[in-house]
């Protein structure tokens, strides 16, 4: 294993906050979109989406090609696919609204917005994680501490749909919101799970 705090950022650390950095403009465009429902902040998740997903194969390919890395190969996987992951759902959310003809209402606002904060942290924690490790796992922590909010949001928001009126045209609209919640639910979900390995990868540093 490699050590880390040499002048010139390692290529796996590069790549990770490359990751982070197209997750982070991913979620940000999801805001905007659930905000406003601006076709072209749809795009940006998109593109951000595939930009991930290219990111994550030259990660993958560096991995077979290098022996010495920062840390544990099996972490630096792990966090560029819960990265990943996390893009992927804030996708997939995009996808499912328009699929389902779902309207953004103030729980996927809040939702989006934890998540959004989430991806924010990370950002950070990837920014810090070199120089300055105890700096990035208080970012994770924080990240991990927005997800525990979009679980109780995604709680609400379930328990509200389920009061409105009992006909069939409520309850098509109830399960539609519900798997559009469900995927940001997920995304958060992700974000936790890179927090913790960004926390493992600390706890063996230092």
């Amino acid at each position: 294993m490699g050590i880390l705090g040499t002048n010139k950022e390692n290529i796996f650390i590069r790549l990770l906050r490359e990751q982070a950095e197209v997750l982070q403009r991913g979620a940000h465009a999801l805001e905007r979109f659930v905000k406003n429902g601006d076709p072209k902040d749809a795009e940006i998740v998109e593109m951000s989406e595939k930009q991930g997903d290219e990111l994550r194969r030259i990660l993958i390919d560096e991995l077979h090609k290098t022996f010495v890395t920062p840390f544990d190969r099996e972490d630096i996987f792990e966090l560029s696919l819960y990265l990943d992951d996390v893009l992927d759902y804030c996708y997939t959310t995009i996808l499912e609204m328009q699929l389902l003809d779902i309207e953004a209402d103030k729980f996927l606002e809040e939702m989006v917005g934890r998540v959004r904060e989430a991806a924010d942290e990370l950002l950070l924690a990837m920014q810090r994680l070199e120089r300055n490790p105890m700096v990035a796992l208080d970012h994770s922590r924080r990240a991990k501490h927005r997800e525990n909010q979009v679980e109780r949001l995604y709680r609400q928001a379930v328990a509200d749909l389920f009061k409105g009126p009992e006909d069939s045209h409520h309850i098509m609209l109830m399960l539609r919101t519900r798997e559009v919640y469900r995927h940001v639910s997920n995304a958060a979900d992700q974000a936790d799970q890179a927090a913790n390995v960004i926390g493992k990868v600390v706890m063996k540093m230092t």
